[in-house]
């Protein structure tokens, strides 16, 4: 009975095992949802952002060209001084010895000049006696021969020779003297530009931000082997000033002269416009970058040389440029752009050509039309031939 009754069991177990088998229904596949947006047209600009400090158009320590004490000085710092101003003028003593002896050189070259010109008039008259003497006696010679001894003749000739030999040395006498005058104004000239040197004057327009020098202090020549000189006052000009930029490598294809750059002083929120001046076009290999400048007015001096200033460069503009979000290309940076366009529910992967890149979108050159549907986020997952749910992304509807 008990062995009956388990085949009874086992019997009933396996229908009632095989009628829920049938009752479960098949699993269906899901489709999945993803983001999409719109390939458009918009408006794409690349701007570059970079701080800079303000620095003077020129600046110079001005050094004296000779040594002597500072008789007078008439700026001061913060003072503005014109090109050519008078800052300081020297005490010199010995330059001004110089000037008075090589004044006198000239008076003394301009005496021997009237000296040799007379000599040079005595010696003229006496050639011409000489010459003249000598052609009477040739002549009577001649006419009457025997009249007149040869010892006279021969005389007559010498004086005349030595008259010649006499008038040539007296010119070139006054030539001498002629050129030892040019040498003495040569000397009075240089002894003047020296003493000249003595009234330091300002090289350019600009204001005084340092004084080194006072009444009474010695001032060293300002060459190259006086390493110890002191300056008299460091000048600035400030009413143009500087902007030099490190512009990264990668963008260094885009500078040009003239470029159009917005400038904000970060101090006082202040905007200007500018203009790319000059550029180094050479790369600093520890760097990186490029040294490009740009110039600001400012005429009223209300910006300072050490204020920080951020640049907006305008490396380019698409006014109406095909593109689609950055997310929605794969491989940017490489040599291979991958979109996974959603068409009639069914992925497609394109191979695209990107353009100009901002901060969200990038330009598409070729691979989508206007109105393709992208896949932007991440693509892990999705096929070439996946069907999906193809949904407006966050950004796309909040947009719309």
């Amino acid at each position: 009975m008990r062995k009956k009754s388990g085949l009874i069991v086992a019997a009933l177990t396996t229908l009632a095992t095989s009628q829920g088998c049938k009752s479960a229904p098949a699993p269906t596949a899901v489709t999945p949802t993803v983001p999409v947006a719109i390939a458009a047209p918009a408006s794409l600009e690349n701007n570059l952002v970079l701080s800079a400090e303000f620095r003077p158009f020129q600046e110079v320590d001005v050094m004296a060209k000779i040594a002597g004490y500072v008789r007078a000085i008439n700026v001061d710092v913060g003072s503005h001084v014109a090109q050519n101003a008078i800052l300081a003028t020297l005490e010199v003593p010995e330059i001004q010895d110089d000037v008075a002896k090589a004044k006198a050189g000239v008076s003394a070259a301009d005496a021997n000049i009237i000296t040799a010109q007379a000599a040079v008039q005595r010696a003229e008259a006496n050639s011409n006696i000489s010459t003249l003497s000598f052609k009477r006696i040739s002549d009577v010679a001649k006419r009457d021969q025997g009249l007149v001894p040869r010892q006279e003749i021969d005389v007559a000739q010498a004086k005349q020779l030595e008259a010649a030999a006499q008038l040539a040395s007296a010119n070139s006498s006054l030539k001498a003297a002629e050129q030892s005058k040019a040498q003495a104004q040569s000397e009075y000239s240089r002894a003047q530009a020296m003493f000249q040197y003595a009234t330091i004057r300002a090289p350019f327009t600009g204001v005084v931000t340092k004084r080194y020098a006072n009444t009474g202090s010695m001032i060293q020549a300002g060459i190259s082997s006086q390493t110890q000189a002191m300056p008299v006052v460091r000048l600035a000009q400030n009413n143009l000033l500087r902007l030099v930029l490190p512009v990264p490598v990668n963008a260094v294809a885009e500078i040009r002269n003239g470029q159009t750059v917005d400038v904000e002083v970060t101090s006082t929120g202040r905007k200007l416009q500018g203009k790319v001046t000059r550029y180094a076009d050479s790369v600093q290999t520890a760097t990186r970058t490029m040294d490009t400048e740009v110039d600001v007015p400012n005429p009223d001096d209300s910006l300072v040389p050490g204020m920080y200033a951020e640049v907006h460069l305008h490396l380019a503009n698409r006014p109406a440029a095909l593109s689609v979000p950055l997310d929605a290309v794969d491989g940017l940076g490489t040599s291979v752009q991958q979109a996974y366009v959603v068409r009639d529910g069914i992925v497609h992967l394109v191979t695209v050509q990107v353009g100009l890149q901002t901060a969200n979108r990038v330009e598409i050159l070729s691979g989508l039309d206007k109105g393709d549907k992208v896949i932007v986020g991440r693509h892990t997952g999705i096929s070439d031939g996946q069907r999906v749910d193809a949904q407006p992304a966050a950004y796309e509807t909040k947009g719309s």
